[in-house]
């Protein structure tokens, strides 16, 4: 039985891919502007100048580490595809290593199909934008330092270490290692392939850390949470403008700073919460890393002054990896990170003038996504807390919300309070 249900996966996953491709490929038309030049256009000029040996000179719109380099090249080993069709063939490539990661988890002991069906379901959520951008080369990256991290902690850094100069992000994939020598040795990992990676890449190709600037001077993009704050002041009468900035529609006008700034500090404080968890947790299950994971980039993502469309895919990989690996504390979130995908592909590319129009429509779909993740970055951190975090319950509350997760781990001892340790001296 299990292995009819596999089969009807891999049909769905093939079938929902088929769809995509013929999208991107414009053999379906998709509504909405086309999500494909950013590949056609952006990343085949970007290709053109990396491949003469220097990064992108003063262009605002390269704003990636220099591993991104890489990901923009990689085209160039299928020539005979032509750039763009070379592309799309890589980035399905990387959607069935991770659909392919997945079912490998799921079929071991402990696993569950969740986590693959949510993957599968998840990408053509999306539309086309899933497989028109790099994010999900950066995301297969993730999936498979997070699967192999559970046993392996320094091939867990060394892909986090590269995952991070594609994209930054996947650092935040070390924030639930347990301290100690597993921690030592993913961070280890991680320092030395990021730094070394970066130096090589700086003593090759000048330019390589010009992203550090223009990440630093982008403002409030129309899909973040804090435009919101602009699109309904439009209708009051601000004096502000939407103009194509640092490569993304952005809010441009009196306040915007301000919100930028207060963005900034949303994410500082999610950074303080994270330091503060760390220190206080004491339950440590086989899921705690992923769910870590999948609770800072969801926390990083909901207060960036960025929410681009792509960055769903990064919280779908997250959430198929916290689902297919253990008892599902992430459920609820993962299903409200699916259901703000689903929304996303609504406002961009669907209804992207209504949002960039700030008109009633285009400022509901925004709400309801940023809504949508907005609820899932505050069940996420709570059940995260809960589960790790023992409070007056003791070490029981946190064994059940890691669905006895902790108990299979060899050698691990549950945290016990002052009131657990008085009533076992009593019972001795």
């Amino acid at each position: 039985m299990a292995g009819a249900y596999g089969g009807i996966r891999l049909l769905v996953w093939l079938l929902t891919r088929a769809a995509l491709l013929l999208c991107v490929l414009k053999a379906v038309p998709f509504p909405g502007p086309d999500v494909t030049t950013d590949v056609s256009v952006i990343y085949q000029g970007w290709y053109e100048v990396l491949r003469t040996g220097v990064f992108p000179p003063d262009d605002v719109a390269w704003q990636y580490p220099p591993g991104a380099a890489l990901a923009v090249l990689s085209p160039g080993l299928l020539p005979f595809l032509g750039y763009a069709g070379a592309f799309f063939l890589l980035v399905l490539l990387c959607d069935a290593l991770v659909y392919g990661l997945l079912e490998y988890a799921a079929g071991r002991a402990g696993g569950s199909a969740r986590g693959v069906w949510a993957w599968i379901a998840g990408v053509p959520l999306l539309g086309p934008t899933g497989y028109a951008r790099y994010d999900l080369m950066v995301t297969a990256v993730a999936v498979a330092a997070l699967l192999a991290g559970a046993r392996r902690p320094r091939v867990l850094g060394v892909l986090a270490g590269f995952g991070a100069l594609l994209k930054v992000w996947p650092v935040l994939l070390l924030v639930g290692l347990a301290r100690g020598r597993t921690a030592r040795r993913a961070w280890g990992a991680a320092a030395l392939t990021a730094g070394g990676l970066t130096l090589a890449a700086a003593a090759a190709m000048p330019g390589a850390l010009a992203f550090a600037s223009s990440q630093r001077d982008r403002g409030t993009e129309v899909e973040s949470l804090g435009a919101l704050v602009f699109h309904l002041a439009r209708h009051a009468g601000w004096a502000g403008e939407v103009r194509l900035n640092y490569g993304s529609m952005e809010f441009l006008g009196p306040y915007v700073p301000l919100v930028s700034a207060l963005a900034l500090a949303l994410a500082a404080a999610a950074a303080g919460w994270l330091g503060v968890w760390r220190l206080r947790t004491r339950v440590r299950g086989p899921g705690v890393p992923a769910d870590a994971a999948f609770t800072a980039v969801l926390l990083f993502t909901v207060t960036s002054r960025v929410i681009s469309p792509q960055y769903l895919l990064w919280l779908v990989g997250l959430a198929a990896v916290c689902l297919v690996s253990h008892g599902g504390r992430m459920g609820l979130p993962a299903a409200l990170v699916l259901a703000a995908t689903g929304v996303t592909v609504l406002e961009f590319p669907v209804w992207f003038a209504h949002v960039v129009a700030s008109d009633p429509l285009g400022v509901g779909l925004i709400a309801v996504r940023n809504g949508l993740l907005v609820a899932a970055a505050g069940v996420a951190c709570r059940r995260l807390w809960r589960g790790t975090v023992p409070g007056r319950a003791g070490a029981a509350v946190a064994a059940a919300a890691l669905g006895d997760g902790a108990r299979s781990v060899p050698g691990h001892v549950p945290h016990q309070g002052p009131e657990d340790r008085a009533r076992a001296r009593g019972a001795r």
